[in-house]
């Protein structure tokens, strides 16, 4: 039972992360790269220049959203086993 509520987690976090980085993952018009929204500034410039171009706001927005799937996810997973016990 508690494989198929982080299946339920995983499954919807991911979709979460998926409609978060279409909804929040353009930046000056263009879609970041996924490579870019995932691995952080590597030096003290690099997190200006993201904080500059709004890449940070897009990075911070993609991932609350697929926490927020996850957690939806989870509580999903939870009710439906609830339910067949």
């Amino acid at each position: 039972m508690a494989g198929r509520i982080i299946l339920w987690g995983v499954i919807i976090g991911v979709a979460g992360l998926v409609v978060g980085y279409l909804i929040f993952g353009r930046v000056a018009g263009e879609y970041v790269s996924i490579g870019e929204l995932l691995q952080g500034p590597r030096n003290v410039l690099e997190d200006l220049a993201e904080s500059i171009t709004g890449i940070q706001y897009a990075r911070r927005n993609v991932l609350i959203s697929g926490a927020v799937g996850a957690a939806v996810g989870l509580v999903v997973g939870a009710l439906l086993g609830r339910r067949r016990a």
